[in-house]
């Protein structure tokens, strides 16, 4: 399922992640034009708590990295079809790092609702 959310598979062995009483955070990387962008994404009760950008390496689309762009992320979760259900409004000129982003939140949300992390684990 991670290669149909990001449309590839994911480049790393292993994930970054912590999970506490049905609350996660995870450690994501995606590519965004050419480069990888570093993304933290907390989950609480399997709606995204919080999104931020924990590096941007591209030249341009920096704009991602904004709390005025991550925060329209705040209370997504996975629709029925396994992917967000909210439209993420695009930033011009950063239409790949935004497609990057909104493929993380798809994937925290996805690797959340399938690690088992419920209340009291």
């Amino acid at each position: 399922m991670i290669a149909q959310i990001l449309g590839h598979d994911y480049a790393a062995l292993r994930l970054r992640y912590w999970c506490q009483s049905g609350r996660s955070a995870w450690v994501l990387d995606e590519i965004g034009k050419e480069l990888p962008i570093t993304v933290g994404v907390v989950i609480d009760q399997n709606y995204i708590q919080s999104l931020r950008v924990l590096t941007y390496r591209e030249n341009r689309g920096g704009e991602v990295a904004t709390p005025a762009f991550t925060d329209q992320f705040n209370g997504v979760s996975l629709a029925t079809n396994n992917f967000i259900d909210k439209d993420i409004d695009g930033i011009s000129g950063a239409t790949l790092s935004v497609h990057a982003l909104t493929r993380l939140a798809n994937m925290a949300l996805y690797l959340h609702r399938d690690s088992g992390c419920k209340d009291g684990t």
